[in-house]
């Protein structure tokens, strides 16, 4: 995604994110040894694409308002 001063928002993860989520059995393991919905793609996401290949990291935001 080209980078951007404008936040990206969507109902849907976009397709690049989406392509960082394992597959099959893969998935399926990651969904179980996690406890996380296989449909839960944010969540999926966040817990297996941390450090991926190349230069994309997945981190969380911390909202420091709310505490």
């Amino acid at each position: 995604m080209p980078v951007s001063d404008k936040v990206y928002q969507d109902n849907r993860l976009f397709p690049f994110f989406e392509g960082l989520i394992p597959e099959g059995w893969l998935l399926e393991i990651a969904s179980k040894s996690w406890k996380i919905n296989q449909n839960d793609r944010m969540g999926l996401l966040l817990a297996c694409c941390r450090n991926c290949i190349g230069a994309v990291s997945v981190i969380p935001i911390i909202d420091e308002s709310n505490e």
